[in-house]
């Protein structure tokens, strides 16, 4: 089980429901599965919006969990077609994920960004929702995102 794809705004719909696809293809429940397809869609959005407009998705199961990974090109600010800032503060996309995923790594940087994040599909002892990874401003921040 694999998936690779590559993404831009007009695709979201149809990632998403790949996405889910492949979760539920490696074993996870409905919720668990729905959880990766929403986890994987705010990275993907945020690779749209901030990472030049378009990025890459990757899925596969390894040793008992799925590793899946969103990287962009990085060329930063807002993606084509956007105006005006977000309704919201920033940040809570990745905090969602952040408590969703068993684990997640974020790789920033000026030529391509990429979060890989991963769910234990089922006894494999890994599942400590919400860890992350040293270079995380969560971990620098004492764990809590404050």
């Amino acid at each position: 089980m694999a998936l690779e794809e590559l993404f831009d705004a007009g695709a979201l719909p149809d990632l998403r429901r790949a996405v889910l696809a492949e979760a539920v293809a490696a074993g996870l429940a409905g919720d668990r599965a729905s959880d990766v397809a929403l986890a994987l869609h705010e990275l993907a959005a945020n690779a749209v919006c901030y990472g030049g407009g378009a990025g890459r998705l990757r899925m596969m199961v390894i040793s008992g969990v799925l590793h899946c990974q969103v990287s962009d090109a990085g060329t930063g600010g807002r993606g084509p077609g956007t105006v005006g800032p977000w309704p919201v503060q920033p940040g809570h996309g990745l905090w969602l994920v952040a408590g969703i995923a068993d684990q997640v790594n974020f790789a920033p940087g000026l030529a391509g960004s990429e979060v890989t994040v991963t769910f234990a599909l089922s006894g494999t002892g890994s599942e400590q929702a919400g860890y992350l990874s040293a270079g995380s401003d969560r971990a620098r921040s004492g764990g809590d995102g404050r």
